[in-house]
């Protein structure tokens, strides 16, 4: 974790040593580590805030949007169809497909209280999407650069198809500065669609169990505010923003090492399967419309960044 907090190692490098950590060792801080690793993803998101301007990332979301409402619905109705076609638990299905159509983990740990999910239901939906983030951190960069994506088009890929934000912030900041931007900002306003599921969860099962809101992606918009107001105290937001990526590395380290042999002992081969349907439909495609553009002024990779 010191190696992944020195700043010289890349977010991939840095879950792909947590994840030899997780398999190999037993790790003594199971509890611990999750509870840092959820404080410190949201932490840095907002200090990445610092580094953009709010102009630009409220078109990014403007743009993203109808990309965005099309993703997680055509998401959503491929994993339970696909759930009940290959026999998924009711519970896990609709918690994987919760999952890989909106933020992974974080809509997984807000709608699965609702659904009164039991530990078991929890530990495979989770384990399943984060075996497709981890895929997706490696692949994504490199498909990428292969279809000759633009940071752009990039972004706003990546955004829609990976699920948790940690992946994609990781994914996106290899590819550069512009597909951190757009990919970061659209992967937000994806999240915050974890309301409106959680409202509808509820109302459908009769729950009366806490709504949980993102409030995270309200300080990051404040941060992006302020670096557009005070362009005076730049060197400071931008050493704020170079936090808010160290701590992104770390993040990714202990995320992966969550991931250990008893996990992928109990998430098997149906409930990977529900998983890695929508996610290739939306992988297959979203690069097979790699003509996309956002909007002037986020063509190409002239995305500003403070």
């Amino acid at each position: 974790m010191i190696l992944a907090a020195s700043g010289f190692i890349s977010p991939p490098i840095a879950l792909l040593g947590g994840l030899i950590y997780g398999i190999v060792l037993v790790h003594p801080f199971q509890v611990e580590s999750k509870k840092l690793s959820k404080f410190l993803l949201q932490a840095s998101v907002v200090a990445l805030g610092f580094g953009m301007n709010l102009h630009e990332v409220l078109h990014a979301g403007k743009s993203g949007f109808v990309y965005t409402a099309l993703s997680i619905t055509g998401a959503m109705l491929l994993g339970l169809g696909l759930g009940y076609l290959i026999h998924v638990q009711q519970k896990p299905s609709f918690l994987i497909s919760a999952g890989t159509a909106i933020c992974g983990g974080s809509a997984i740990a807000a709608v699965g209280p609702i659904a009164e999910a039991n530990e078991e239901e929890m530990a495979v939906s989770l384990g399943t999407v984060f075996i497709l983030n981890s895929v997706a951190l490696f692949l994504f960069p490199v498909i990428g650069l292969a279809l000759h994506m633009s940071q752009t088009q990039f972004g706003l890929w990546a955004a829609l198809a990976i699920h948790d934000t940690s992946s994609v912030v990781g994914a996106t900041a290899k590819y550069g500065a512009a597909a951190l931007a757009v990919g970061t900002t659209i992967k937000l306003a994806r999240a915050l669609w974890i309301v409106p599921l959680s409202a509808v969860t509820a109302i459908f099962l009769k729950s009366k169990a806490r709504i949980q809101w993102p409030w995270f992606i309200l300080f990051f918009c404040f941060a992006a505010l302020l670096n557009t107001l005070l362009p005076a105290y730049s060197g400071t937001f931008g050493a704020l923003n170079h936090l808010g990526r160290i701590g992104l590395t770390v993040t990714l380290f202990l995320i992966g090492t969550s991931l250990n042999k008893q996990t992928l002992a109990k998430v098997g081969v149906r409930p990977l399967a529900a998983g890695v349907g929508p996610v290739a439909d939306r992988w297959q495609r979203n690069t097979s419309a790699n003509s996309w553009q956002l909007d002037s002024p986020l063509e190409g990779d002239d995305l500003e960044m403070n």
